[in-house]
């Protein structure tokens, strides 16, 4: 009854991490821009890969008898670096002025470094036009 649970679990981590790492790889390939590609490689890879090291740290400890640290360790490498990793990148791209998609409206980045929380007329203006080029769209 227990080798049936341990398999079930092994295999839910391994399928639940190769999931999360599928919609990780569709996420910055369909994509608009930058910003949000590495949202979506920092935060769904992360988990993928995380998930898929557990379901091989619980393979080799149950049917291996060997307690793994490194793949412990390697999990808790890859939560931490990652976003760190795409936090520095998304503000390496802000700071060489790469531009957000067309659609985005609130840049809270560019609104909390120039320090100022008014409204712009060039600002004001892109909402406005975003929003006739979003009913257009529609």
């Amino acid at each position: 009854m227990t080798e049936i649970i341990i398999v079930s679990l092994i295999a839910l981590f391994l399928l639940a991490g190769a999931f999360f790492t599928l919609v990780a790889a569709i996420g910055v390939i369909r994509l608009p821009d930058t910003y949000t590609r590495l949202h979506a490689a920092s935060k769904s890879s992360t988990l993928g890969v995380g998930m898929t090291l557990i379901g091989v740290f619980i393979y080799f400890a149950y049917y291996q008898a060997a307690f793994d640290t490194q793949l412990l360790l390697a999990v808790l490498f890859i939560f931490i670096s990652a976003p760190v990793g795409a936090h520095l990148i998304a503000r390496s791209a802000f700071h060489s002025d790469v531009e957000p998609y067309q659609l985005t409206i609130l840049n809270e980045l560019k609104r909390d470094e120039t320090g100022s929380e008014v409204e712009t007329e060039e600002t004001t203006r892109l909402k406005i036009e975003r929003s006739k080029n979003k009913e257009l769209d529609d």
